[in-house]
């Protein structure tokens, strides 16, 4: 049995962690510079697909044993279960049109709340009291760092919800990827599953950007969604190569192969915690890079938010005296 690098695998999920906390902040910027939440999604997915089929070739070339390839019903399923990497991606970039990156963010990460509920209702069983303790840590550490108290910072319901929504679709997205065809390898399972957010993330662009410039019944269908006319426009192919490589390395490429060679060496629990870093690197680079305000009771409810995470991962008493005595 292969004995597990905890070191290593802490150091991999934390640089992963990192890395896909920097992304909104390029999101932000690319909404600066004139891009669509479409093209933003689109230049992604596109070279991050492109990005990691190139990576499979070299796997599959170099590889010294065969490598397991998916059955017509585990692509199926991957590709459903991909919709919500798609939808993640996109709520989540909605979301920060509306509000600042260290608020998104912040309700990004009641995805860790909404997993319990998700597991409990999976496993017909209620969660024990430490969980419930963190979700109510959670709750309150949220009222702080959105500053609902003060509301010196003001909050945009589309920007909420769509924060929620991103959250939803990321929880579905943390399950499906730990229980779905484990055994294949990374890059091939990433493909299938970024092959069915590509489909989300195209539907998006063409029912708000490229289809209602020819179809005057679609036009007239987005219209009941919202009076902005400004992004539909042809596809600015420039975000390929200002913004699109970034987005695809840190949100599609990089993090994912950071995460598989980490957890299995961190542990679910422990990788848990330490994936947690997203958050104050998030909150950072939009304080340092967007001049965004952060105020001190937000730090706070953040930190709050960071016990919550360890307070739910860390090994009950039975593991610990299972560990002990192996």
């Amino acid at each position: 049995m292969k004995k597990k690098n905890i070191l290593k695998g802490v150091l991999f999920v934390g640089i992963g962690a990192s890395i896909y906390g920097m992304l909104a902040t390029f999101v932000k910027m690319a909404y600066h510079d004139g891009y669509t939440t479409s093209e933003v999604t689109s230049a992604q997915f596109m070279l991050g697909l492109a990005g990691l089929l190139f990576l499979n070739f070299m796997q599959t070339i170099t590889s010294k044993q065969k490598l397991s390839s998916p059955s017509a019903k585990e692509v199926r399923m991957l590709m459903i279960a991909g919709t919500s990497l798609g939808c993640t991606s996109l709520f989540y970039y909605i979301a920060v049109q509306y509000i600042n990156v260290s608020i998104a963010i912040v309700l990004l990460m009641q995805s860790v709340w909404f997993s319990v509920v998700v597991e409990s209702i999976i496993a017909r069983k209620l969660p024990n009291a430490r969980k419930v303790v963190s979700v109510i840590i959670v709750l309150v550490g949220t009222i702080l760092a959105t500053n609902l108290i003060n509301m010196d910072i003001e909050l945009d319901w589309h920007g909420i919800f769509w924060g929620l929504m991103a959250a939803a679709s990321y929880t579905m997205t943390m399950f499906t990827s730990n229980t779905l065809a484990t055994h294949l390898p990374v890059f091939r399972k990433s493909i299938i599953m970024l092959s069915g957010g590509a489909i989300v993330v195209f539907g998006f662009l063409f029912f708000a950007q490229i289809g209602p410039m020819y179809f005057d019944g679609l036009k007239s269908l987005y219209l009941n969604f919202t009076d902005n006319t400004e992004h539909i426009h042809s596809f600015n192919y420039s975000i390929f190569w200002t913004y699109g490589f970034v987005l695809a390395l840190f949100g599609t490429i990089v993090p994912p192969i950071l995460f598989n060679v980490g957890f299995p060496n961190a542990g679910l629990g422990l990788g848990s915690i330490v994936s947690s870093l997203e958050l104050p690197v998030s909150v950072t680079m939009a304080f340092v890079l967007l001049g965004e305000k952060v105020l001190l009771v937000q730090w706070g409810g953040i930190i709050l938010i960071l016990f919550a995470i360890v307070l739910m991962n860390l090994p009950a008493k039975k593991e610990l005296k299972t560990v002990e005595v192996a």
